[in-house]
C-alpha cells in the first residue's frame, strides 16, 4: 500500500483540480488554489524534494480529475515473456505506458509495443485491471489505474526507440531486474499464471 501522506495529497489534488475546473466564484478560487499548495507543500516534504516542480506538475492538470491509465502488454514466446528496457533507469518492463486520447485501450497497448520494441502485435485478452496503488509500486503524484492486455506476435522485428534501449525474452524464474514505478515482479508471475490458464477470467483492483 502506498503512504498515507500520498494518498491524502493525491486526493488533495485532486479536490483542487476538480473545483478549479469549474470556473468557481473568486472566492472558492481562492481556497481550491490554497487546497493544491497544501497537497504540493505535502508531497514535497514527505519526498524531501523541491516543491517547485510539484507545484508546475499540479497547476498543468486541468478539467476534473480522475485516475490515469496506465495500459502494459503481456507477449509470451513459449515459456518466455517480453520485456523492454527503460532508458529512463536501466530496468526492464513490459512494452506499455500511458494511454492517449483518441485511442482504445487495446488500441494504446499494441501502439506502445510497437513504438517500444519492434513488435507488431494484437491484444487478444484483457487479463487485469489493477488500482496501482494497491499493487506495491513506488508512489507517484497521481492515482492511476494499470490495464494489462494479452497481445500476440503478429511481425516485425526487436528495435530499440528513444525511451528504450533493449528488447529480451526472458523465463519466468530468470527476470532481469524490473522498473518497478512500471511493473512489479508479483505481477509478472501473475501474467504468466493467466498464460497457464488461458479460461482464468481478467483480474481487477
Amino acid at each position: 500500500m502506498q503512504p498515507k501522506w500520498l494518498d491524502w495529497a493525491q486526493r488533495l489534488q485532486a479536490i483542487a483540480q476538480s473545483g478549479l475546473a469549474y470556473a468557481p466564484p473568486q472566492y472558492d478560487l481562492e481556497r481550491y488554489e490554497a487546497v493544491r499548495e497544501i497537497a504540493a507543500e505535502m508531497m514535497a516534504q514527505s519526498a524531501d524534494t523541491e516543491i517547485a516542480p510539484i507545484r508546475d506538475l499540479f497547476a498543468s492538470q486541468a478539467g476534473y480529475a480522475t485516475p490515469k491509465v496506465d495500459v502494459r502488454a503481456a507477449i509470451f514466446r513459449g515459456t518466455e515473456i517480453l520485456l523492454v528496457r527503460e532508458r529512463e533507469d536501466g530496468c526492464w518492463t513490459l512494452p506499455g505506458g500511458w494511454a492517449d486520447i483518441g485511442e482504445s485501450p487495446s488500441e494504446a497497448a499494441v501502439r506502445e509495443v510497437r513504438e517500444e520494441s519492434g513488435y507488431e502485435t494484437r491484444a487478444v485478452k484483457l487479463l487485469a485491471l489493477y488500482d496501482r496503488n494497491r499493487h506495491g509500486h513506488p508512489p507517484i503524484p497521481f492515482h492511476a489505474y494499470k490495464v494489462f492486455f494479452r497481445c500476440e506476435l503478429v511481425g516485425g522485428a526487436p528495435a530499440h526507440s528513444s525511451e528504450t534501449s533493449g528488447v529480451g525474452w526472458f523465463a519466468e524464474d530468470r527476470l532481469p531486474a524490473l522498473s518497478l514505478t512500471r511493473v512489479t515482479g508479483a505481477q509478472i508471475h501473475r501474467l504468466f499464471e493467466h498464460s497457464r490458464h488461458p479460461e482464468w477470467p481478467t483480474d481487477f483492483d
